[in-house]
């Protein structure tokens, strides 16, 4: 599991950078302005390797080529990837939550 987790680091990571350059159309440098840090390609690399991580630990790869292709398209689209895992969170809650009003008092 370790060593699928390594794997799905690099490769998520690589292609969040890659990602980062279509986007942006070069590679930009972390800078500091008055206001705020600005992590340029490295946040686009360490989202890149989160959602890959979470993806594969959250999936159980069975065999490494199913391992790749998640690691392939959760790096590239892993704002995506993070705001569903948000989303399903989210949904989850609200489902709880409206099991909860739908009782009667009496229950």
């Amino acid at each position: 599991m370790l060593q699928q987790v390594i794997i799905a680091c690099a490769i998520g990571g690589v292609m969040g950078i890659l990602g980062h350059v279509k986007k942006k159309g070069r590679l930009e440098k972390p800078r500091m302005t008055k206001k705020f840090i600005y992590l340029g390609f490295i946040e686009d690399w360490l989202v890149g390797m989160i959602a890959a991580t979470l993806l594969v630990l959250s999936s159980n790869p069975e065999s490494s080529l199913h391992l790749i292709i998640l690691s392939i398209i959760s790096g590239y689209g892993g704002e995506a990837v993070l705001r569903s895992f948000d989303f399903v969170r989210e949904e989850r809650s609200q489902d709880a939550g409206s099991n909860r009003h739908n009782r009667s008092p009496h229950e």
